[in-house]
């Protein structure tokens, strides 16, 4: 019940698929205040609320080392509890208990769904439209940046582990499976984690690409922008949901979706309400746990990814995403 958890309570209120039942928190004043707020129970146990309450989803937006190392146990109790789960981005922060998270919602037949709210705007909806309508052709490279200004220190890879999963998971959206990575980082002044890297890529479709981020960034426009490029054109997408443009290769008129300025996104906290609902949406519709949009099983090829940037960095080589070590 940090502020992510009380923003997931917030939608889980407020959105008609569901109601909130309960909040939990080991640290009993977060979770003792979220409630009264909420107007619901407080659990200081994930085992204890799911054991009482029976609830049909459940998010996990604990933290931990790197943002995620907490977010294992919950999740594998949830799961257990046949508790279909929506988990924050990083998956985890290890590969074994990422591989545990999905092989354990398989075997129990449950939807988990990672927080991906990137990839669930109308902008990067309509980018994604026009990549499974042909309208780029074959694919041919895609160029990502990403930065915010983040002064946190953890372990020296906190920048790659906790951050790129969105960028990873846009790529893989629009572009598919990665076959062979590489990564140079640089530590920005005064820091003491890789701070700063760019990430070159080989896709198992052929296509190529890169990937810029920085946790040294305090402001900039675009905070993000992803371009994928092919044989019969390519498109810009700006900040996940500002806008985003298909410039065609035979002709010189472009295709601009732009955020409307009345009934459009109004700011981030709107990216993850569009993700909640389509999470729940798909609960509620019975979808196969395989299926799900931005599911565990991508949290996981995004995390194997950034496995590979690391080892990457430390080793100087180009390194091949289906044997990257643990």
């Amino acid at each position: 019940m940090g502020p992510i958890g009380n923003l997931h309570a917030d939608i889980y209120k407020e959105d008609p698929l569901s109601t909130l039942v309960g909040v939990c928190d080991i640290d009993e004043g977060r979770a003792d205040a979220g409630a009264e707020r909420l107007g619901v129970p407080a659990f200081h146990s994930a085992k204890a609320m799911l054991e009482e309450l029976g609830p049909d989803v459940c998010s996990v937006a604990t933290g931990g080392y790197e943002y995620s190392s907490d977010h294992h146990e919950p999740t594998i109790e949830a799961l257990r509890a046949g508790c279909h789960v929506l988990c924050e981005k990083p998956i985890s922060n290890e590969l074994d208990t990422a591989e545990e998270m999905v092989r354990v919602a398989r075997e129990q037949d449950r939807c988990l769904g990672i927080d991906f709210n990137h990839r669930f705007t109308p902008a990067a909806l309509k980018a994604k439209e026009w990549v499974d309508d042909g309208k780029l052709g074959e694919l041919l490279f895609a160029n990502m940046a990403l930065w915010i200004g983040n002064p946190a220190e953890s372990s020296p890879y906190f920048h790659l582990k906790a951050l790129h999963p969105h960028s990873v998971d846009m790529l893989r959206y629009y572009v598919g499976d990665v076959e062979k990575v590489q990564c140079f980082a640089t530590k920005g002044p005064d820091r003491t984690i890789w701070s700063t890297a760019h990430m070159s890529f080989r896709f198992e479709c052929g296509a190529v690409g890169g990937l810029t981020g920085s946790y040294d960034i305090a402001r900039g426009h675009p905070m993000e922008r992803c371009e994928v490029a092919g044989s019969k054109g390519r498109f810009v997408l700006e900040d996940m949901w500002r806008e985003t443009t298909l410039y065609p290769s035979d002709s010189w008129d472009k295709t601009v979706y732009t955020n409307p300025v009345f009934g459009g996104y109004r700011d981030f906290g709107d990216t993850f309400r569009a993700r909640l609902h389509k999470f729940l949406e798909q609960v509620k519709e019975g979808v196969d746990p395989g299926d799900v949009d931005g599911s565990g099983a991508d949290g996981l090829a995004a995390q194997r990814i950034i496995h590979g940037f690391i080892q990457s960095l430390n080793t100087g080589e180009v390194v091949r995403v289906a044997e990257v070590v643990k």
